[in-house]
């Protein structure tokens, strides 16, 4: 049986469970041992009488080794237990690194292969597991369509540069004429533009996958590889972008809730210890409320006369409308001014992409971005512009190539209709939903500068 079925049963005899020891202690006559199978955070005591097991046998076993085990359930002092009655197998782990005690999370990257073994990795894990899950329950329940953008793209959607190159070339190449695919080839930093073709055949699309940024950034905030959630819809404004939005973060909010109750109670747990402050909490106070909604120049102007901003609290004070809010602009709105979610709207179109819906004031773009305390952005979207001439405008005055993009043009020229999207970042919100501080704490196999192991 599994570890999560047999804490949930009732006592009986000649039970089989499988698992790998946490802990083990002993006294004269006694051993315990904590085991875990992965089905469950929760560990399963068993207690070993030296009077039925060989000593012999328990001195081989240690923190870290697996067992295959036979025993009888029964109510201990504290909740079911197993009596160990006859251990079948087992395979010993020499020079674990993992002991019962606390460990850095510095320690724990360096061996990413053994870290879920900890109790707070098992936990995180699940709440990335339950996302997930429910990413693809609220896409697939309102009707859109799972799509699979590639990997290995020809186009930077973002504008951002630092892309990963692909090629078959050998070291000093540059022309990619004779490369594999005839042109310079990279890996994908956004499945968005692709994702915006396959509207026009099935209305309301999304991605789920891998996306990549060479950038040089070594904080803990950024990847080399993470995963990119990117619905769009057909027939869809800005507002009906930003509805969407929020009503997709509460759906994955609340089946998280109902579904890793001891994950987030142990979660909880550690963040009040640490932080001294309440998972459960924040979760709450962002999303079982409206979001608030206030324009780019609305919160420029709150941030040009907040206190923080006059006094020289901010890094990158704010004296101009137009500028890019940073992480800490976007934390003093959420966190210090409205306390709690917020969407910016009409950013200026000159620091966003191209392919952004102009607004009729010609200055600002019909574009949001979700802001979560303690993180910044979690979401960005827009209204795309489906006006041909103004897109190949902006283009031209960006020194963007249409012909490179005449696929993606063409969508505007067969059909065009209003149409929005928006990109969420996974571990961004696995990070929110599990206190974590360090975006490698919520992917199994961190890539960022320097790391690849």
């Amino acid at each position: 049986m599994l570890i999560k079925d047999i804490l949930n049963s009732q006592a009986q005899k000649n039970l089989t469970v499988c698992g790998w020891i946490k802990t083990k202690r002993e006294s004269k006559s006694l051993t315990f041992i904590m085991l875990n199978d992965g089905s469950s955070i929760k560990d399963l005591q068993l207690v070993v009488n030296h009077s039925v097991i060989d000593t012999n046998v328990l001195d081989q076993i240690n923190t870290g080794a697996s067992l295959e085990v036979i025993g009888n359930l029964v109510c201990g002092s504290h909740g079911l237990e197993m009596e160990v009655v006859e251990i079948k197998s087992f395979a010993p782990a020499v020079d674990y690194p993992i002991q019962p005690k606390k460990h850095s999370m510095e320690f724990l990257r360096n061996i990413s292969h053994l870290r879920m073994r900890t109790t707070t990795f098992q936990s995180v894990f699940r709440v990335r597991n339950a996302i997930s899950f429910a990413i693809h329950k609220f896409f697939q329940e309102n009707d859109f369509i799972y799509v699979n953008t590639p990997i290995i793209s020809a186009n930077d959607a973002e504008g951002a540069g630092d892309l990963f190159t692909v090629t078959t070339l050998e070291a000093g190449d540059k022309d990619f004429k004779n490369d594999f695919f005839g042109r310079h080839a990279n890996l994908t930093v956004s499945g968005q533009l692709e994702g915006e073709t396959t509207i026009f055949g099935f209305n309301k699309v999304y991605t789920f996958g891998p996306t990549f940024r060479a950038e040089n950034s070594n904080t803990a905030r950024h990847l080399a590889e993470f995963w990119m959630i990117e619905p769009e819809m057909a027939f869809y404004d800005i507002v009906d972008n930003m509805n969407l939005a929020e009503k997709f973060l509460k759906f994955v909010y609340q089946y998280v809730k109902e579904h890793c109750k001891n994950e987030l109670e142990f979660l909880d747990a550690r963040c009040q210890r640490e932080k001294g402050e309440s998972l459960i909490n924040k979760l709450q106070l962002a999303f079982e409320k409206d979001f608030t909604r206030v324009t780019y120049t609305e919160a420029i102007n709150i941030l040009k006369d907040c206190e923080y901003n006059k006094n020289g609290v901010f890094s990158y004070k704010i004296d101009e409308w137009g500028c890019d809010l940073q992480t800490e602009h976007e934390r003093y709105l959420t966190e210090k001014y409205f306390n709690g979610p917020v969407i910016v709207t009409d950013y200026p179109a000159e620091i966003k992409a191209f392919y952004m819906k102009q607004n009729p004031d010609k200055k600002t773009v019909a574009a949001m971005d979700i802001l979560l305390p303690g993180i910044g952005e979690i979401v960005g979207g827009s209204q795309r512009e489906e006006n041909l001439d103004i897109l190949l405008d902006v283009m031209k005055k960006r020194n963007i190539d249409p012909t490179s993009l005449q696929w993606y043009l063409d969508t505007r020229k067969f059909g065009s209709v209003v149409h929005s999207g928006f990109g969420l970042g996974l571990e961004r919100l696995v990070i929110f939903m599990t206190g974590m501080d360090n975006i490698r704490d919520v992917i199994l196999y961190p890539r960022t500068p320097g790391r690849i192991a």
